[in-house]
């Protein structure tokens, strides 16, 4: 594929709009006037104007591939017979549209009238001068009606993402249908003589040359491909640039730290890292990050959060958009420093589609990982989030978020289905609750077989827990990741001597703890910290603040008081977990009350420490150990040579003062600089 830097930006700003033809020019200086005597055709002259712009096009598309790979390492495409097919293709439609105009004009400097607001249309709204994703919507729309709009998204894709003529096959078309009509149109109003005078009405001609763009046009304003597309290829320009970040203190996430040294980003991975001096700025041909009293770190990573519910409350939720909240949640995360999250429970369908849209890069945000529905028992923890929703959406509902099984085999089918939708993991739940808040227990037998099939299939397994006594079950299936542990009794010795020699992770999520306990206090402290009042829209947290405080929640604010759920006793088990060698990872529950999606891995980290475990440790299981629990430490985790350049800078030593994670410089995500301030008004 070819080097997604600087050089294919330069490439895609050569059009082959300014090579329009000059035939009004002969004709005005009776050039054509003495072909009129000879036995030729307007065919052979117009199909030779054809031939002479295509010419004229290629030696500068040569020379700009030359100089964008001598200039900005931009590497050759290998397939650039597809590069040169395409480019002939658009440059003899582009020419056919001024040979109709050619046609209809009465004069060169009518023609210049003509053809300048066309030309100028094309070179500022094709994205050829700016990215179609800096326009507002509604222009978005309008460039697809343009017909070098479909000659910088193709171009785009065969140079950045080696696709073939083939993958562009709707723009082909278009474009060759355009230099049809347009060498049809300029036969039939073809003349030969300067008195020959056409009605100014003639000039509508050229629409019709440009009705394949119309018609292309309208399916991509209903279909958005070519939207999205563009922005795509414009993330993937801004991820292919060089970075020199200088002079920090880098955390490399296992274990080691470079009190000095700085980090060369390219193509959007590391590319090296040096200890001490680096090399001059200019001779990396590398934008300069620097870094100065600041710490560089791996992305932060939370490998439990629930985007389909806010952690807070709004005023009326009929007014409420999951799908926009769910995309604000995700971009406040990236905000934040926290490059990773893996849903541990939402509804699968959507939470694909959104894995997909931030995936591909048209939208900015975290790479997502997710475990799709929870396994769990009929009237088990998970059903019960149904009762509160109309009876008509209820059966949906539960059909994305639960899978409840009634025995081994129907198990074994459901997890099938779901590692062909390519979910990234496989959640599942043992938890009876506690008087007044019971629920039916999943079977073990039932879980186990979720646990074996989920193997087969590659997919880890996460169990949520409630007490001990689950701890142990799970651990017996084995589980890859236990979540939660207990926040009601300790987890015994033994238990947690398992999980090190299974290998099993643990997620202790204290930040739902806490978030319970308060929120049962009516205590919004956790509401006024700066990253979440930065992330988090107005009326969520005025939703929340009211909430707190509302006399008819009372009920609900007792009931919490009540639930056998302490942070001392989650302290202790992760405690005793790090002292046992156990693989520690960084969750925090988030969308349940008052853990707001955004900075929740910096406050689970300062709970750790609050509990005992040793700051360096804390940020590790952020880092390479919760990249290791996603599968995903070949890639990410740690910074390394050759693996994504997704980083989190912070102002300060976060190893001496915890609350410097949340005191956010940068973020880079895959070698991009992240632009925080229009981060979360992307629409």
């Amino acid at each position: 594929m070819p080097s997604r830097d600087r050089g294919s930006s330069r490439l895609l700003r050569w059009s082959p709009p300014s090579v329009f033809s000059g035939m009004a020019c002969d004709r005005e200086t009776d050039v054509l006037r003495r072909y009129k005597v000879t036995p030729i055709t307007p065919v052979p002259l117009l199909a030779a104007s054809m031939v002479t712009g295509v010419i004229l096009y290629l030696p500068g598309l040569i020379v700009t591939l030359i100089l964008a790979n001598r200039l900005f390492g931009m590497t050759i495409p290998p397939n650039t017979g597809s590069l040169f097919l395409f480019a002939i293709i658009a440059c003899v439609a582009f020419r056919s549209i001024g040979l109709i105009i050619a046609a209809v004009v009465n004069s060169s400097q009518e023609s210049l009238i003509l053809i300048q607001p066309l030309y100028m249309a094309m070179l500022f709204l094709s994205g050829a001068t700016f990215p179609l994703s800096f326009f507002p919507d509604w222009l978005q729309i309008v460039t697809q009606f343009i017909p070098a709009t479909y000659l910088m998204i193709g171009l785009g894709g065969i140079l950045q993402h080696g696709e073939s003529v083939v993958h562009n096959w709707q723009s082909v078309i278009a474009l060759i249908v355009t230099a049809l009509i347009g060498l049809l149109i300029a036969t039939k109003l073809f003349r030969w003589e300067k008195e020959e005078k056409l009605r100014n009405s003639a000039k509508l001609w050229v629409l019709l040359a440009l009705a394949p763009f119309l018609i292309l046009g309208v399916y991509q304003a209903w279909s958005r491909q070519d939207l999205a597309k563009a922005k795509i290829l414009a993330r993937d320009i801004e991820r292919g640039k060089t970075w020199l970040i200088q002079n920090a203190r880098v955390f490399v996430g296992n274990g080691k730290v470079i009190e000095s040294g700085s980090i060369l980003i390219k193509g959007g991975k590391i590319a090296e890292i040096y200890e001490g001096n680096a090399p001059d700025p200019k001779t990396l041909k590398a934008d300069v990050f620097e870094a100065a009293g600041k710490t560089v770190m791996p992305g932060l990573i939370d490998v439990h959060v629930h985007l389909g519910a806010t952690g807070g409350f709004v005023e009326d939720w009929t007014k409420f958009d999951s799908k926009k909240a769910i995309e604000r949640e995700l971009q406040s995360y990236l905000f934040c420093g926290v490059t990773s999250v893996r849903s541990a429970g939402d509804a699968v369908d959507d939470t694909l589609k959104v894995r997909k849209l931030f995936g591909s890069g048209e939208k900015l945000g975290p790479e997502l990982f997710l475990c799709g529905p929870l396994f769990t028992a009929e009237g088990g923890h998970g059903t019960e989030y149904g009762k509160f929703l109309p009876e008509g959406l209820r059966a949906g509902f539960l059909a994305q978020f639960v899978r409840t099984p009634k025995s081994p085999e129907e198990a074994r089918k459901q997890v099938d289905a779901l590692a062909a939708q390519k979910v990234d993991a496989i959640k599942g739940v043992l938890e009876s609750g506690a008087p007044g808040y019971s629920f039916n227990r999943m079977d073990v037998n039932i879980l186990r077989s979720v646990t074996e099939e989920a193997h087969s299939k590659g997919l880890p397994v996460a169990v949520h827990t409630g007490k001990a006594e689950d701890v142990v079950d799970a651990v017996s299936l084995p589980a890859d990741s236990i979540e939660h542990g207990s926040f009601a009794d300790e987890i015994s010795d033994a238990t947690i001597a398992e999980m090190k020699a299974k290998g099993i992770a643990y997620d202790p999520t204290l930040s739902v703890v806490e978030g319970f306990t308060n929120f049962s206090k009516g205590d919004t402290t956790l509401l006024k910290r700066s990253l979440v009042q930065q992330v988090t829209r107005k009326e969520l947290l005025e939703g929340t603040e009211r909430a707190a405080s509302n006399p008819e929640l009372n009920g609900l604010r007792e009931g919490l008081k009540h639930y056998p759920m302490s942070l001392d006793v989650g302290g202790r088990n992760l405690l005793k977990a790090w002292h046992a060698g156990v693989l520690l990872v960084t969750g925090s529950d988030a969308g349940n009350f008052l853990v707001l999606h955004g900075p929740t891995i910096q406050h689970e980290i300062e709970l750790w420490i609050a509990a005992g475990i040793p700051i360096d440790v804390a940020l590790q299981a952020a880092t390479m150990n919760a990249a290791k629990l996603l599968r995903a430490d070949s890639r990410m985790g740690t910074i390394e040579k050759g693996k994504e350049a997704t980083l989190l800078i912070v102002d300060g030593n976060p190893l001496q003062d915890v609350h410097a994670l949340s005191a956010v410089s940068a973020v880079f995500m895959k070698g991009e600089r992240v632009n925080r301030t229009s981060l979360l008004q992307e629409k």
